[in-house]
Protein backbone atom coordinates (compact mmCIF):
# COMPACT_ATOMS: atom_id res chain seq x y z
CA UNK A 1 0.00 0.00 0.00
CA UNK A 2 1.68 3.21 -1.19
CA UNK A 3 1.21 6.09 1.25
CA UNK A 4 4.69 7.61 1.35
CA UNK A 5 5.86 10.83 -0.22
CA UNK A 6 5.87 9.74 -3.86
CA UNK A 7 7.21 6.67 -5.64
CA UNK A 8 10.89 5.69 -5.74
CA UNK A 9 12.77 5.89 -9.02
CA UNK A 10 12.72 4.29 -11.56
CA UNK A 11 9.14 3.21 -10.71
CA UNK A 12 8.11 6.88 -10.63
CA UNK A 13 9.35 7.48 -14.18
CA UNK A 14 7.50 4.46 -15.56
CA UNK A 15 4.34 5.51 -13.71
CA UNK A 16 4.63 8.96 -15.29
CA UNK A 17 4.92 7.32 -18.73
CA UNK A 18 1.79 5.20 -18.29
CA UNK A 19 -0.24 8.09 -16.86
CA UNK A 20 0.87 10.24 -19.80
CA UNK A 21 -0.01 7.62 -22.43
CA UNK A 22 -3.43 6.92 -20.93
CA UNK A 23 -4.50 10.54 -20.56
CA UNK A 24 -3.23 11.29 -24.09
CA UNK A 25 -5.50 8.62 -25.56
CA UNK A 26 -8.50 9.63 -23.43
CA UNK A 27 -8.25 13.38 -24.11
CA UNK A 28 -7.32 13.07 -27.79
CA UNK A 29 -10.30 10.82 -28.51
CA UNK A 30 -12.59 13.64 -27.37
CA UNK A 31 -11.70 15.50 -30.57
CA UNK A 32 -10.11 13.01 -32.95
CA UNK A 33 -13.37 11.70 -34.44
CA UNK A 34 -14.64 15.19 -35.38
CA UNK A 35 -12.54 15.34 -38.52
CA UNK A 36 -13.92 12.05 -39.87
CA UNK A 37 -17.62 12.60 -39.09
CA UNK A 38 -18.73 13.23 -42.72
CA UNK A 39 -16.87 10.11 -43.93
CA UNK A 40 -18.19 7.98 -41.07
CA UNK A 41 -21.77 9.14 -41.70
CA UNK A 42 -21.46 8.25 -45.39
CA UNK A 43 -19.85 4.84 -44.81
CA UNK A 44 -22.40 3.81 -42.17
CA UNK A 45 -25.41 5.20 -44.08
CA UNK A 46 -26.53 7.74 -41.49
CA UNK A 47 -27.26 11.45 -41.66
CA UNK A 48 -25.05 14.26 -40.35
CA UNK A 49 -27.33 15.09 -37.39
CA UNK A 50 -27.30 11.50 -36.12
CA UNK A 51 -23.54 11.19 -36.60
CA UNK A 52 -23.00 13.90 -33.96
CA UNK A 53 -23.79 11.24 -31.35
CA UNK A 54 -20.43 9.66 -32.14
CA UNK A 55 -19.00 12.73 -30.40
CA UNK A 56 -21.79 13.47 -27.93
CA UNK A 57 -22.08 9.88 -26.69
CA UNK A 58 -18.39 9.85 -25.76
CA UNK A 59 -18.52 13.23 -24.00
CA UNK A 60 -21.78 12.51 -22.19
CA UNK A 61 -20.50 9.17 -20.85
CA UNK A 62 -17.44 10.91 -19.43
CA UNK A 63 -19.43 13.74 -17.91
CA UNK A 64 -21.97 11.63 -16.06
CA UNK A 65 -19.45 9.15 -14.65
CA UNK A 66 -16.43 11.28 -13.65
CA UNK A 67 -17.56 12.14 -10.12
CA UNK A 68 -19.04 8.69 -9.31
CA UNK A 69 -15.84 6.97 -10.47
CA UNK A 70 -13.59 9.36 -8.56
CA UNK A 71 -15.66 8.68 -5.41
CA UNK A 72 -15.47 4.94 -6.03
CA UNK A 73 -11.70 5.26 -6.47
CA UNK A 74 -11.38 6.54 -2.90
CA UNK A 75 -13.14 3.40 -1.67
CA UNK A 76 -11.64 0.62 -3.82
CA UNK A 77 -8.35 2.32 -4.70
CA UNK A 78 -7.40 4.60 -7.59
CA UNK A 79 -5.34 1.84 -9.19
CA UNK A 80 -8.41 -0.38 -9.75
CA UNK A 81 -10.46 2.41 -11.32
CA UNK A 82 -7.54 3.47 -13.51
CA UNK A 83 -6.74 -0.06 -14.74
CA UNK A 84 -10.43 -0.87 -15.25
CA UNK A 85 -10.91 2.29 -17.28
CA UNK A 86 -7.79 1.59 -19.33
CA UNK A 87 -8.89 -1.97 -20.15
CA UNK A 88 -12.42 -0.83 -21.09
CA UNK A 89 -11.05 2.02 -23.22
CA UNK A 90 -8.74 -0.33 -25.12
CA UNK A 91 -11.40 -3.01 -25.75
CA UNK A 92 -14.01 -0.46 -26.83
CA UNK A 93 -11.47 1.17 -29.17
CA UNK A 94 -11.14 -2.20 -30.90
CA UNK A 95 -14.94 -2.44 -31.07
CA UNK A 96 -15.07 1.05 -32.63
CA UNK A 97 -12.55 0.01 -35.28
CA UNK A 98 -14.55 -3.14 -36.11
CA UNK A 99 -17.95 -1.39 -36.21
CA UNK A 100 -19.95 -1.97 -39.38
CA UNK A 101 -23.11 -0.08 -38.36
CA UNK A 102 -23.90 3.26 -36.79
CA UNK A 103 -25.62 1.64 -33.78
CA UNK A 104 -22.56 -0.51 -33.09
CA UNK A 105 -20.19 2.45 -33.35
CA UNK A 106 -22.38 4.67 -31.14
CA UNK A 107 -22.53 1.91 -28.48
CA UNK A 108 -18.76 1.42 -28.66
CA UNK A 109 -18.14 5.15 -28.32
CA UNK A 110 -20.29 5.33 -25.18
CA UNK A 111 -18.34 2.40 -23.72
CA UNK A 112 -15.11 4.13 -24.72
CA UNK A 113 -16.32 7.25 -22.91
CA UNK A 114 -16.86 5.30 -19.68
CA UNK A 115 -13.36 3.89 -20.05
CA UNK A 116 -11.93 7.36 -20.58
CA UNK A 117 -13.80 8.53 -17.46
CA UNK A 118 -12.09 5.80 -15.45
CA UNK A 119 -8.73 7.20 -16.57
CA UNK A 120 -9.59 10.89 -16.17
CA UNK A 121 -11.42 10.56 -12.85
CA UNK A 122 -8.35 9.44 -10.88
CA UNK A 123 -5.59 10.86 -13.06
CA UNK A 124 -4.94 13.87 -10.82
CA UNK A 125 -5.15 11.77 -7.66
CA UNK A 126 -2.52 9.34 -8.99
CA UNK A 127 -0.19 12.20 -9.86
CA UNK A 128 -0.37 13.25 -6.22
CA UNK A 129 0.76 9.77 -5.11
CA UNK A 130 3.44 9.36 -7.80
CA UNK A 131 5.38 12.58 -7.15
CA UNK A 132 6.90 13.69 -3.82
CA UNK A 133 5.21 16.77 -2.35
CA UNK A 134 8.10 19.10 -3.19
CA UNK A 135 7.79 18.12 -6.87
CA UNK A 136 3.99 18.16 -7.11
CA UNK A 137 3.95 21.39 -9.12
CA UNK A 138 6.40 19.90 -11.60
CA UNK A 139 4.30 16.74 -11.91
CA UNK A 140 1.08 18.63 -12.45
CA UNK A 141 2.88 20.85 -14.97
CA UNK A 142 3.92 17.80 -17.00
CA UNK A 143 0.39 16.42 -16.80
CA UNK A 144 -1.05 19.78 -17.89
CA UNK A 145 1.27 19.82 -20.91
CA UNK A 146 0.08 16.37 -21.95
CA UNK A 147 -3.62 17.24 -21.55
CA UNK A 148 -3.36 20.57 -23.41
CA UNK A 149 -1.25 19.29 -26.28
CA UNK A 150 -3.43 16.19 -26.67
CA UNK A 151 -6.60 18.32 -26.88
CA UNK A 152 -5.04 20.74 -29.37
CA UNK A 153 -3.31 18.11 -31.51
CA UNK A 154 -6.29 15.75 -31.87
CA UNK A 155 -7.65 17.15 -35.16
CA UNK A 156 -4.15 17.41 -36.66
CA UNK A 157 -3.36 13.78 -35.84
CA UNK A 158 -6.74 12.69 -37.20
CA UNK A 159 -6.01 14.46 -40.50
CA UNK A 160 -2.61 12.75 -40.73
CA UNK A 161 -4.14 9.29 -40.10
CA UNK A 162 -6.93 9.87 -42.62
CA UNK A 163 -4.35 10.94 -45.21
CA UNK A 164 -2.93 7.40 -45.25
CA UNK A 165 -5.82 5.24 -43.97
CA UNK A 166 -9.57 4.95 -43.35
CA UNK A 167 -11.56 6.16 -40.33
CA UNK A 168 -11.41 2.85 -38.35
CA UNK A 169 -7.67 3.49 -37.90
CA UNK A 170 -8.55 6.51 -35.76
CA UNK A 171 -9.68 4.02 -33.13
CA UNK A 172 -7.47 1.03 -33.98
CA UNK A 173 -4.34 3.00 -33.13
CA UNK A 174 -5.45 2.99 -29.47
CA UNK A 175 -5.30 -0.82 -29.25
CA UNK A 176 -1.52 -1.41 -29.33
CA UNK A 177 -0.95 1.77 -27.28
CA UNK A 178 -3.53 0.60 -24.75
CA UNK A 179 -1.95 -2.86 -24.42
CA UNK A 180 1.51 -1.35 -23.83
CA UNK A 181 0.08 1.11 -21.28
CA UNK A 182 -1.76 -1.65 -19.39
CA UNK A 183 1.42 -3.75 -19.24
CA UNK A 184 3.41 -0.85 -17.76
CA UNK A 185 0.58 0.21 -15.42
CA UNK A 186 0.30 -3.24 -13.85
CA UNK A 187 3.90 -2.94 -12.63
CA UNK A 188 4.13 0.75 -11.76
CA UNK A 189 0.80 2.33 -10.72
CA UNK A 190 0.80 2.61 -6.90
CA UNK A 191 -1.68 0.94 -4.55
CA UNK A 192 -3.30 3.74 -2.54
CA UNK A 193 -5.15 3.70 0.82
CA UNK A 194 -8.83 2.72 0.75
CA UNK A 195 -11.60 4.70 2.44
CA UNK A 196 -13.97 2.84 4.75
CA UNK A 197 -17.29 4.49 3.83
CA UNK A 198 -19.79 2.88 1.45
CA UNK A 199 -20.45 3.97 -2.12
CA UNK A 200 -23.55 6.18 -2.40
CA UNK A 201 -25.50 4.75 -5.35
CA UNK A 202 -28.38 7.26 -5.14
CA UNK A 203 -25.97 10.22 -5.18
CA UNK A 204 -24.21 8.67 -8.18
CA UNK A 205 -27.53 8.46 -10.04
CA UNK A 206 -28.45 12.03 -9.09
CA UNK A 207 -25.03 13.28 -10.21
CA UNK A 208 -25.32 11.49 -13.55
CA UNK A 209 -28.82 12.87 -14.09
CA UNK A 210 -27.89 16.43 -13.12
CA UNK A 211 -24.80 16.72 -15.30
CA UNK A 212 -26.29 14.68 -18.12
CA UNK A 213 -29.37 16.91 -18.33
CA UNK A 214 -27.27 20.08 -18.07
CA UNK A 215 -24.96 19.08 -20.92
CA UNK A 216 -27.85 17.88 -23.07
CA UNK A 217 -29.74 21.16 -22.50
CA UNK A 218 -26.77 23.39 -23.32
CA UNK A 219 -25.87 21.32 -26.38
CA UNK A 220 -29.48 21.37 -27.64
CA UNK A 221 -29.69 25.14 -27.27
CA UNK A 222 -26.48 25.55 -29.22
CA UNK A 223 -27.95 23.43 -32.04
CA UNK A 224 -31.24 25.29 -32.40
CA UNK A 225 -33.60 23.73 -29.87
CA UNK A 226 -36.51 25.92 -28.74
CA UNK A 227 -36.12 28.07 -25.64
CA UNK A 228 -39.11 26.28 -24.12
CA UNK A 229 -37.38 22.89 -24.31
CA UNK A 230 -34.21 24.46 -22.96
CA UNK A 231 -36.09 26.03 -20.03
CA UNK A 232 -37.79 22.72 -19.16
CA UNK A 233 -34.44 20.90 -19.22
CA UNK A 234 -32.81 23.58 -17.04
CA UNK A 235 -35.65 23.40 -14.49
CA UNK A 236 -35.32 19.61 -14.36
CA UNK A 237 -31.56 20.01 -13.95
CA UNK A 238 -32.10 22.46 -11.11
CA UNK A 239 -34.48 20.13 -9.27
CA UNK A 240 -32.13 17.17 -9.55
CA UNK A 241 -29.18 19.36 -8.61
CA UNK A 242 -30.98 20.68 -5.53
CA UNK A 243 -31.74 17.12 -4.41
CA UNK A 244 -28.12 16.12 -5.04
CA UNK A 245 -26.65 19.06 -3.10
CA UNK A 246 -29.08 18.62 -0.20
CA UNK A 247 -28.15 14.95 0.05
CA UNK A 248 -24.41 15.70 -0.08
CA UNK A 249 -24.56 18.23 2.77
CA UNK A 250 -25.29 15.45 5.25
CA UNK A 251 -22.41 13.25 4.04
CA UNK A 252 -18.93 13.29 5.60
CA UNK A 253 -17.35 12.16 2.29
CA UNK A 254 -19.83 13.34 -0.36
CA UNK A 255 -19.73 12.18 -3.98
CA UNK A 256 -20.23 15.78 -5.12
CA UNK A 257 -17.39 17.15 -2.98
CA UNK A 258 -19.32 19.75 -0.99
CA UNK A 259 -16.73 19.41 1.77
CA UNK A 260 -14.04 20.54 -0.69
CA UNK A 261 -16.24 23.24 -2.23
CA UNK A 262 -16.47 24.81 1.24
CA UNK A 263 -12.72 25.53 0.92
CA UNK A 264 -12.59 28.98 -0.76
CA UNK A 265 -9.33 28.33 -2.60
CA UNK A 266 -10.71 25.06 -4.01
CA UNK A 267 -13.96 26.62 -5.25
CA UNK A 268 -12.17 29.60 -6.80
CA UNK A 269 -9.78 27.21 -8.58
CA UNK A 270 -12.73 25.22 -9.97
CA UNK A 271 -14.40 28.43 -11.24
CA UNK A 272 -11.12 29.60 -12.78
CA UNK A 273 -10.74 26.28 -14.56
CA UNK A 274 -14.28 26.42 -16.00
CA UNK A 275 -13.66 29.94 -17.35
CA UNK A 276 -10.31 29.01 -18.90
CA UNK A 277 -11.56 25.90 -20.71
CA UNK A 278 -14.68 27.72 -21.86
CA UNK A 279 -12.46 30.35 -23.46
CA UNK A 280 -10.19 27.69 -24.94
CA UNK A 281 -13.05 25.75 -26.55
CA UNK A 282 -14.68 28.93 -27.88
CA UNK A 283 -11.40 29.64 -29.68
CA UNK A 284 -10.70 26.07 -30.84
CA UNK A 285 -14.11 25.72 -32.49
CA UNK A 286 -14.26 29.25 -33.95
CA UNK A 287 -10.71 29.62 -35.27
CA UNK A 288 -10.89 27.10 -38.16
CA UNK A 289 -13.96 28.91 -39.51
CA UNK A 290 -12.19 32.28 -39.27
CA UNK A 291 -8.96 31.04 -40.82
CA UNK A 292 -10.58 29.16 -43.70
CA UNK A 293 -13.35 31.74 -44.19
CA UNK A 294 -12.51 35.47 -44.20
CA UNK A 295 -8.73 34.90 -43.98
CA UNK A 296 -8.81 32.32 -46.81
CA UNK A 297 -6.21 29.89 -45.52
CA UNK A 298 -6.38 26.25 -46.67
CA UNK A 299 -7.21 23.34 -44.36
CA UNK A 300 -3.54 22.29 -44.31
CA UNK A 301 -2.43 25.84 -43.49
CA UNK A 302 -5.05 26.00 -40.73
CA UNK A 303 -3.58 22.88 -39.13
CA UNK A 304 -0.11 24.44 -39.24
CA UNK A 305 -1.36 27.75 -37.86
CA UNK A 306 -2.96 26.01 -34.86
CA UNK A 307 0.37 24.35 -34.01
CA UNK A 308 2.05 27.30 -32.17
CA UNK A 309 -0.68 27.11 -29.50
CA UNK A 310 0.17 23.61 -28.15
CA UNK A 311 3.89 24.23 -28.63
CA UNK A 312 3.69 27.35 -26.45
CA UNK A 313 1.68 25.39 -23.86
CA UNK A 314 4.43 22.78 -23.88
CA UNK A 315 7.05 25.40 -23.03
CA UNK A 316 4.98 27.42 -20.54
CA UNK A 317 3.39 24.65 -18.43
CA UNK A 318 6.59 23.12 -16.97
CA UNK A 319 7.95 26.59 -16.15
CA UNK A 320 4.66 27.53 -14.50
CA UNK A 321 4.63 24.21 -12.62
CA UNK A 322 8.13 24.92 -11.25
CA UNK A 323 7.09 28.45 -10.23
CA UNK A 324 3.90 27.11 -8.62
CA UNK A 325 6.03 25.40 -5.97
CA UNK A 326 7.38 28.85 -5.01
CA UNK A 327 4.82 31.57 -5.83
CA UNK A 328 1.03 32.04 -5.31
CA UNK A 329 -1.17 30.34 -7.90
CA UNK A 330 -3.59 33.28 -7.75
CA UNK A 331 -0.90 35.57 -9.13
CA UNK A 332 0.51 33.11 -11.70
CA UNK A 333 -2.92 32.00 -12.91
CA UNK A 334 -4.29 35.53 -13.06
CA UNK A 335 -1.32 36.71 -15.10
CA UNK A 336 -1.53 33.70 -17.42
CA UNK A 337 -5.23 34.16 -18.13
CA UNK A 338 -4.72 37.90 -18.69
CA UNK A 339 -2.12 37.06 -21.36
CA UNK A 340 -4.50 34.44 -22.76
CA UNK A 341 -7.25 37.07 -22.99
CA UNK A 342 -4.92 39.50 -24.79
CA UNK A 343 -3.99 36.77 -27.29
CA UNK A 344 -7.64 35.99 -27.98
CA UNK A 345 -8.43 39.69 -28.44
CA UNK A 346 -5.49 39.99 -30.85
CA UNK A 347 -6.88 37.08 -32.89
CA UNK A 348 -10.32 38.71 -33.02
CA UNK A 349 -8.79 41.99 -34.25
CA UNK A 350 -6.72 40.44 -37.07
CA UNK A 351 -6.99 42.21 -40.42
CA UNK A 352 -8.41 40.32 -43.41
CA UNK A 353 -4.99 40.31 -45.07
CA UNK A 354 -3.22 38.79 -42.06
CA UNK A 355 -0.15 36.72 -42.91
CA UNK A 356 0.76 33.35 -41.41
CA UNK A 357 3.25 35.13 -39.16
CA UNK A 358 0.49 37.49 -37.93
CA UNK A 359 -1.62 34.50 -36.92
CA UNK A 360 1.25 32.43 -35.50
CA UNK A 361 2.46 34.90 -32.87
CA UNK A 362 -1.10 35.43 -31.66
CA UNK A 363 -1.60 31.65 -31.37
CA UNK A 364 1.66 31.35 -29.43
CA UNK A 365 0.59 34.14 -27.08
CA UNK A 366 -2.68 32.31 -26.35
CA UNK A 367 -0.85 29.04 -25.71
CA UNK A 368 1.73 30.66 -23.44
CA UNK A 369 -0.95 32.37 -21.35
CA UNK A 370 -3.07 29.24 -21.09
CA UNK A 371 -0.08 27.06 -20.21
CA UNK A 372 1.08 29.51 -17.57
CA UNK A 373 -2.33 29.39 -15.88
CA UNK A 374 -3.04 25.67 -15.96
CA UNK A 375 -0.23 24.12 -13.90
CA UNK A 376 -0.51 26.48 -10.88
CA UNK A 377 -4.31 26.21 -10.94
CA UNK A 378 -4.32 22.41 -11.02
CA UNK A 379 -1.68 22.21 -8.30
CA UNK A 380 -3.69 24.48 -6.01
CA UNK A 381 -6.94 22.64 -6.66
CA UNK A 382 -5.41 19.25 -5.85
CA UNK A 383 -3.30 20.49 -2.91
CA UNK A 384 -6.26 22.22 -1.25
CA UNK A 385 -7.93 18.84 -0.68
CA UNK A 386 -6.85 16.50 2.13
CA UNK A 387 -4.81 13.59 0.78
CA UNK A 388 -7.66 11.15 1.56
CA UNK A 389 -9.96 13.25 -0.67
CA UNK A 390 -7.65 13.30 -3.70
CA UNK A 391 -10.26 11.36 -5.70
CA UNK A 392 -12.93 14.00 -5.14
CA UNK A 393 -10.50 16.75 -6.11
CA UNK A 394 -9.41 14.85 -9.23
CA UNK A 395 -13.02 14.30 -10.25
CA UNK A 396 -13.83 18.00 -9.89
CA UNK A 397 -10.73 18.87 -11.93
CA UNK A 398 -11.98 16.78 -14.85
CA UNK A 399 -15.58 17.91 -14.41
CA UNK A 400 -14.58 21.59 -14.50
CA UNK A 401 -12.61 21.05 -17.72
CA UNK A 402 -15.39 19.17 -19.50
CA UNK A 403 -18.09 21.56 -18.29
CA UNK A 404 -16.14 24.55 -19.57
CA UNK A 405 -15.43 22.88 -22.92
CA UNK A 406 -19.06 21.83 -23.42
CA UNK A 407 -20.46 25.28 -22.61
CA UNK A 408 -17.81 26.89 -24.84
CA UNK A 409 -18.72 24.68 -27.82
CA UNK A 410 -22.43 25.41 -27.32
CA UNK A 411 -21.75 29.17 -27.17
CA UNK A 412 -19.92 29.01 -30.51
CA UNK A 413 -22.98 27.36 -32.08
CA UNK A 414 -25.13 30.18 -30.67
CA UNK A 415 -22.75 32.81 -32.06
CA UNK A 416 -22.90 31.22 -35.51
CA UNK A 417 -26.70 31.05 -35.48
CA UNK A 418 -27.08 34.72 -34.46
CA UNK A 419 -24.19 36.38 -36.31
CA UNK A 420 -23.75 34.22 -39.43
CA UNK A 421 -20.34 34.90 -41.05
CA UNK A 422 -19.21 37.14 -38.21
CA UNK A 423 -19.90 34.46 -35.59
CA UNK A 424 -16.27 33.30 -35.37
CA UNK A 425 -15.00 36.79 -34.53
CA UNK A 426 -17.79 37.36 -32.00
CA UNK A 427 -16.91 34.01 -30.39
CA UNK A 428 -13.29 35.16 -29.99
CA UNK A 429 -14.43 38.38 -28.32
CA UNK A 430 -16.58 36.34 -25.94
CA UNK A 431 -13.63 33.99 -25.29
CA UNK A 432 -11.42 36.97 -24.44
CA UNK A 433 -14.03 38.26 -21.99
CA UNK A 434 -14.45 34.85 -20.34
CA UNK A 435 -10.66 34.47 -19.99
CA UNK A 436 -10.42 37.93 -18.43
CA UNK A 437 -13.19 37.01 -15.97
CA UNK A 438 -11.19 33.89 -15.12
CA UNK A 439 -8.14 36.06 -14.45
CA UNK A 440 -10.19 38.12 -12.00
CA UNK A 441 -11.42 35.00 -10.20
CA UNK A 442 -7.85 33.70 -10.03
CA UNK A 443 -6.58 36.88 -8.38
CA UNK A 444 -9.28 36.53 -5.70
CA UNK A 445 -7.35 33.49 -4.47
CA UNK A 446 -4.62 35.77 -3.14
CA UNK A 447 -6.90 36.69 -0.24
CA UNK A 448 -8.66 33.30 0.08
CA UNK A 449 -8.04 31.01 3.03
CA UNK A 450 -7.54 27.27 2.87
CA UNK A 451 -4.22 26.72 1.09
CA UNK A 452 -0.69 27.81 1.56
CA UNK A 453 -0.23 28.09 -2.19
CA UNK A 454 -3.14 30.44 -2.90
Amino acid sequence: MQDSDGLPTPQRYWAIVTIGLAITMAVMDSAIANVALPTIAQDLNTDAAASIWIINGYQLAIMISLLPLSALGEIVGYRRIYLGGLVLFTLSSLLCALSDSFAMLAFARVAQGFGAAGIMSVNGALVRFVYPQNQLGKGIGINAVIVSISAAAGPTLASAILAVGTWPWLFAINVPLGIVTIAIALRTIPRTPHATHRFDYLSAALSAGTFGLLIAAVDALGHGASYTRFAIAIVATGLLGFWLVRRQLSRTTPLLPMDLLRIPIFTLSVCTSICSFMGQMLAFVALPFLLQGPLQFTAVQTGLLMTPWPIAVGFASPVAGWLADRYPAGLLGGGGLAVFSIGLLALALMPHDASMADVSWRMALCGAGFGFFQSPNNRTLLSAAPRARSGGASGMLGTARLLGQTIGAALVALMFSHFAEGGAVVALYVAAGVALAGAGVSVLRLSARGSASA
